[in-house]
């Protein structure tokens, strides 16, 4: 069963990049990510902002987009990412069992 928030350090070790950074990507794109705040104050994020963060992910780190630019492609044209982010997700899954399978040969 899938949680429905998750805290900032889940959503951190989930894009395997520091707490700082989701913080940062959180308040730079407003638009696109809402995260709820608990009595705390601290964010907790939904599944959809995490998707939201994995394609901002893509594009920042792996495609080499400013912010900018990245606000300007989510914008534009956000199926594709997804689509992309989606199967590079996959894979890296794949890769990771064949790994597995070749350790235990």
């Amino acid at each position: 069963m899938e949680k429905l928030y998750y805290s900032i350090s889940e959503v951190a070790q989930i894009l395997g990049e520091k707490d700082s950074l989701v913080r940062y990507w959180s308040n730079e794109f407003p638009r696109f990510i809402k995260p709820y705040r608990n009595a705390k104050g601290n964010r907790m994020f939904k599944a959809e902002d995490i998707e939201t963060l994995k394609q901002i992910h893509y594009l920042v780190k792996e495609k080499g987009y400013t912010l900018d630019g990245a606000t300007k492609f989510l914008s534009e044209d956000r199926g594709t990412v997804d689509r992309r982010v989606r199967v590079l997700n996959s894979l890296k899954d794949i890769r990771s069992q064949l790994v597995e399978v070749m350790e235990s040969l």
